[in-house]
């Protein structure tokens, strides 16, 4: 097991994506493969910008070592990080270029 420090930002693919009905805002629930680190969930309301088959295989940036936070029935274990646009929607932060899951972020 890998011991982080405070606040590590680090890359992921999201490898499973699924409507989060249970939810009190519109939501996903996100499975991401961050390499070593291994596969973690996330809950993210990023609805409004994102489809599910858009969200497949797209590289995030995400902070792995919050505490798990329960949403609904779900475990949020990680956080997908994003900007918010004029009309305030989640716009998620990405690589413009290609990197291996769990790179930390620098």
């Amino acid at each position: 097991m890998t011991i982080l420090p405070v606040s590590t930002f680090v890359t992921g693919r999201i490898i499973r994506v699924e409507d989060f009905p249970k939810a009190r805002k519109p939501a996903y629930k996100l499975w991401i493969d961050f390499g070593d680190l291994g596969i973690k969930q996330s809950s993210a309301q990023i609805t409004a910008l994102y489809q599910k088959d858009d969200l497949l295989n797209r590289t995030i940036v995400a902070v792995v070592n919050f505490p798990p936070r329960q949403v609904a029935d779900f475990m949020s274990e990680v956080l997908v990080l994003g900007a918010y646009n004029e009309a305030g929607q989640v716009v998620l932060l990405q690589p413009d270029h290609p990197v291996t899951p769990g790179q930390p972020i620098g």
